[in-house]
């Protein structure tokens, strides 16, 4: 079964690039952006309330499928891989900033670079 347009947990986004995203937001269909399991425990009917403003849904074209797809679980296998990957170098990138931003809260606590109102070390030492 192709992806479901219609759920409310498909999620589609285009960048600026032309790249676009396809993608289930429970992580629950392993060949997206091509198919959503047949038959998918979560799968929820996309509904319209009443005085939204809504536009038009449009999505690109969904890439051609690749050769073989769901004959194994090889192509699922890799695309769980790849998300392995960039979850662990976000991870990765994540603890890095939070680091990053430590180090300048300490350093702006004891008055150094990034202080408001404090005085250099330069002249903290000709004061000295």
């Amino acid at each position: 079964m192709p992806m479901r347009q219609d759920c409310k947990h498909f999620e589609s986004r285009s960048y600026p690039n032309g790249d676009t995203v396809r993608k289930c937001d429970l992580d629950l269909a392993p060949e997206a952006p091509w198919r959503c399991p047949d038959d998918c425990p979560s799968y929820t009917r996309r509904m319209v309330d009443v005085n939204w403003s809504h536009g038009t849904l449009v999505t690109p074209a969904t890439p051609d499928e690749p050769p073989g797809l769901g004959e194994d679980d090889s192509i699922a296998a890799l695309l769980d891989a790849a998300e392995d990957i960039v979850n662990e170098a976000g991870s990765r990138v994540l603890a890095d900033l939070e680091k990053e931003s430590s180090k300048r809260r300490f350093l702006k606590g004891r008055g150094g670079k990034g202080s408001k109102g404090g005085k250099s070390a330069k002249k903290r030492r000709r004061k000295g």
